[in-house]
């Protein structure tokens, strides 16, 4: 075979490729125009937890050691993460749903490799985030001080936010793909709620005490929110140093839930 065969090949193959994913990106943002307000669960609770948790506990940014004078400020990349997470976590819920209604099954008899049925809903979720993300900075700036990390804080605050939306899809196919009924949609919101709890949410490692101080060190949502509080936060500076060890926590777990739900795709019988 010659090369311009094989190149002739491969070129066809990325463009089947390209249209499989594009038509499951297309489909899964499509259901967001037949479902009106699909978007305000993952928008409306974060900002409500915003506005909640500000109220509640403001005064803890006056704390000593307590990297920002504006608790709002240290909020804001939280709420966006959850609005990311819950949007993404969103697919799971979606393909427990065409599982029970024989759609999935259909399209596994179709001739499209079956990691791209997962790659146009993943797309699509990172395509949703934007929405909560957008809104809930936009709340949290009329309400607070500002920006403090320019533009490189506000890409990496939308990067953090698309990437985790990732994690939270495949963790969601995961667990549609295993349990097939869409009662497996708290499991996956609980999953995406209790990742980000269980990190720096609410105060800085260096003021949390006991096995939750313990457990956040170690959690990789903590890294994702650094690299975020880059945009709103004054004392975490825009710089590689906040930013890199976010990158790697995010690309952890992508390749440990994708890894996951690639496996969890491959048990199901054509």
């Amino acid at each position: 075979m010659s090369t311009q065969e094989v190149g002739g090949r491969n070129t066809r193959g990325m463009a089947y490729a390209g249209g499989v994913g594009y038509a499951m990106w297309q489909r899964s943002l499509l259901e967001l125009a037949r479902v009106k307000g699909g978007l305000l669960p993952t928008t409306i609770a974060p900002i409500i937890f915003l506005l909640g948790i500000t109220g509640q506990f403001g005064d803890l940014s006056s704390l000593p050691g307590f990297p920002t004078d504006s608790y709002i400020n240290w909020i804001i990349p939280l709420s966006c993460l959850q609005g990311a997470g819950f949007a993404g976590g969103a697919t799971g819920a979606n393909l427990a749903r065409d599982i029970e209604r024989g759609w999935f099954d259909r399209l596994l008899s179709s001739p499209a490799p079956r990691p791209l049925l997962l790659l146009g809903p993943v797309m699509a979720a990172m395509t949703r985030s934007l929405v909560p993300t957008t809104v809930i900075l936009a709340v949290g700036l009329l309400l607070g001080p500002g920006l403090t990390g320019g533009v490189y804080g506000v890409v990496m605050l939308y990067l953090a936010a698309m990437a985790f939306s990732v994690v939270a899809s495949f963790w969601g196919i995961t667990l549609a793909l295993r349990a097939r009924t869409q009662q497996v949609g708290p499991a996956i919101q609980n999953g995406v709620f209790i990742a980000v709890f269980l990190s720096t949410a609410y105060t800085p490692l260096v003021l949390l005490r006991g096995w939750l101080g313990t457990f956040a060190e170690y959690n990789p949502v903590t890294y994702v929110l650094q690299m975020a509080r880059q945009a709103t936060v004054s004392g975490i500076e825009p710089s590689w140093a906040n930013t890199w060890p976010g990158l790697v926590a995010l690309a952890g777990m992508i390749a440990l839930f994708g890894l996951l739900a690639l496996r969890q795709l491959g048990r199901i019988d054509r």
